[in-house]
């Protein structure tokens, strides 16, 4: 069976590479693509020759189109709607957009389970941050001092990062409490970076740097270090489309890819 697919922000800088990565897998289709960013009504695929329907119209696209998933890389502001008309199309939903709040998050569940559809979402579908989160949860209940240095690009719009704020959440989480603060610290100092979990988080934002992450621990004698290094965008194609081929069979909102990697607390 092919996947049919349409990408919700096809024209930005994820969206294209989105684009390229669903055109080079057999088993998927790119069937249309929307993007209010709009010179022509239709996409050239990667092969020159193809092309399918461009449009800043997206309930169009997908009663013409009828794809069965949309990839969605955009703003909450336009994902959240974008979702919405999704679910009650029965489209199922991949996004990687960041910035939702916990209400936006409770209203994409309800929309998924409401409307009998699968809702994939995570702030990185790179395969070795999923890996990094994970095995920082796995060593956090063995240490008590923690701290996260996060780099992006300089245009980054949010910080810390949404996968910065996720590892120290899961990590407390499975610590069962939140982790020491050195006593003889103010953590009030602008320097120690945002508190969450008792975990300082520090971001760099810098031309030159993609994605960047390492998680220290600390204890009487050691540290020990997870890094992950996110070198360009292509380093999230293999998850997205990881995502696209399990969201079908998997109703219902699931957050992150350790559920679809079986990784398991």
């Amino acid at each position: 069976m092919t996947i049919k697919v349409i990408v919700h922000g096809a024209m930005g800088k994820m969206g294209k590479e989105v684009v390229n990565a669903v055109c080079r897998d057999p088993e998927i289709k790119l069937v249309g693509a929307v993007d209010l960013n709009l010179t022509q009504d239709f996409l050239t695929l990667p092969n020159g020759t193809d092309k399918v329907p461009l449009s800043s119209n997206l309930e169009a696209i997908i009663s013409n189109q009828k794809p069965d998933v949309m990839i969605d890389f955009t703003l909450p502001a336009g994902s959240l709607p974008a979702i919405r008309l999704a679910a009650r199309k029965k489209v199922h939903v991949v996004t990687g957009t960041t910035g939702f709040s916990p209400a936006d998050f409770v209203e994409i569940e309800k929309l998924a389970e409401t409307n009998h559809i699968g809702i994939i979402w995570t702030s990185n579908y790179a395969l070795g941050a999923v890996l990094m989160i994970h095995l920082a949860k796995m060593t956090a209940p063995f240490f008590d001092y923690a701290e996260i240095t996060e780099l992006h690009h300089h245009l980054k719009a949010d910080a810390p990062s949404g996968t910065a704020l996720i590892t120290a959440r899961e990590m407390a989480k499975k610590r069962g409490k939140p982790f020491n603060i050195p006593s003889d610290k103010d953590v009030t100092m602008k320097s120690r970076g945002e508190q969450v979990e008792g975990v300082a988080i520090h971001s760099v934002r810098l031309p030159g740097l993609n994605a960047h992450q390492e998680v220290i621990f600390g204890t009487a004698g050691q540290t020990l270090k997870i890094r992950h290094d996110a070198i360009n965008r292509e380093c999230y194609m293999p998850g997205i489309l990881l995502a696209v081929k399990a969201v079908m069979q998997r109703p219902g909102f699931t957050s992150g890819l350790a559920p679809i990697l079986g990784l398991k607390d």
